[in-house]
């Protein structure tokens, strides 16, 4: 089977693969059973004729009701139908042409917007009363009348109409399942959507302030030291090149957050901006959490550089963990950080725990994982101020 087939089979709706199953299974039986009460019943070609129109009318409703608008067709059946059993009772001299009227009642009442008991009490009351109408053409035993022509007519119709209720039911949770399904997908693409457009913020916004604090130190040294104003320019040519290769990467799902290099590259911009750092790392970090830490460690060097008037930065790092502190922090309720917000609930779903605490000057983020080494409990990272 070609990958192609095979998504298409996927993305098949359910119903269609139904119908199909249905037609496939069903149609063949059907149109056995019909022919063979047609042979059995009709005298001549002419009778022959009008029962099998009775047939073929119970074969359209059941592909119509197979494609989901039987009632478009149910009409115009239902009327063929029933004009068919009275002239195989009173001429035809034949008990199964009740077959057809009870495929197009069957598919169609339960299918109805209301009145659907109603309905089909008035179709098996008709087949009855068709059938009753054979006493009125023949003296025979009466009590084979009544089993031939009203009875098994009757109740069969009165069985098809009933199991086919319940099927109604089992339609109705299967289109529920497939708009639930389809719900879903679009929930989907809304989740990677923004997904994308935080990591393009990261991304982006990132460089594009250490951009601007890169620029505005190149500006404080083009006269006095031409140099070094000379070499923060080639970075952030750089910077801005590494941040095309990285929307690149993004764009086709490649891109991968260095822990390391976002700590070389957090300590730069720290340093750059005349903040002092500190970093302890107790341990290399897990492979499994490095990227998501990486995150943090990013979206917390922009958070200090933009909202802080940081003079000491601490980071602390651990095989399952990284914690943030820098001084500076107002004298206010939390912020409302919108990044540090996406980032808890990513790094909930890879099993962890973001923490963000501001007290007494400080602002304090970390992110702990749970991580177990050769026999020794899970233990988390704490920010300590420096």
């Amino acid at each position: 089977m070609s990958p192609t087939h095979a998504v298409s089979q996927d993305t098949e709706p359910a119903r269609e693969r139904l119908r199909r199953l249905n037609i496939t299974l069903f149609l063949p039986l059907l149109v056995t059973v019909g022919a063979l009460l047609v042979v059995r019943d009709a005298r001549t070609w002419g009778e022959a004729l009008v029962l099998g129109a009775g047939v073929v009318a119970g074969l359209v409703a059941f592909v119509r009701w197979a494609a989901g608008d039987v009632l478009r067709v149910a009409l115009p059946c239902l009327v063929v139908t029933a004009a068919v059993w009275p002239f195989s009772v009173l001429l035809a001299d034949g008990g199964a042409a009740f077959y057809g009227l009870a495929i197009v009642g069957s598919y169609a009442i339960p299918q109805l917007p209301r009145h659907r008991v109603a309905a089909a009490a008035g179709l098996i009351a008709y087949v009855a009363a068709v059938g009753a109408s054979r006493l009125l053409v023949t003296g025979g035993d009466l009590s084979g009348v009544l089993i031939e022509y009203v009875i098994v007519p009757a109740g069969a119709t009165a069985i098809f109409v009933g199991l086919m209720f319940p099927n109604r039911r089992f339609y109705g949770l299967v289109e529920e399942l497939e708009e639930a399904r389809e719900r879903e997908a679009e929930l989907a693409v809304i989740r990677e959507r923004v997904r994308f457009a935080s990591d393009l913020h990261d991304i982006q916004g990132h460089t594009l302030h250490v951009v601007k604090l890169k620029i505005a130190l190149a500006q404080r040294l083009v006269r006095g030291d031409a140099e070094r104003a000379e070499q923060e320019l080639r970075e952030v040519h750089a910077l801005v090149s590494d941040t095309i290769t990285q929307t690149k990467e993004l764009a086709y799902a490649q891109r991968r957050l260095n822990l390391s290099a976002e700590l070389e590259n957090a300590k730069n911009l720290f340093e750059a901006a005349g903040i002092g750092v500190r970093v302890d790392r107790e341990s290399e970090v897990d492979a499994g959490v490095g990227e998501l830490l990486g995150q943090v460690l990013r979206e917390t060097t922009t958070n200090i550089l933009r909202h802080a008037q940081a003079g000491q930065v601490r980071i602390d790092l651990s095989a399952s963990g990284i914690a943030i502190v820098n001084d500076g922090a107002p004298e206010a309720p939390l912020p409302a950080l919108r990044g540090l917000a996406t980032l808890r609930e990513r790094v909930a779903a890879g099993g962890g725990e973001l923490t963000v605490e501001q007290k007494d000057g400080r602002f304090l983020t970390a992110a702990t994982f749970p991580h177990d080494d050769s026999d020794a409990a899970p233990r988390s990272v704490e920010g300590r101020p420096t």
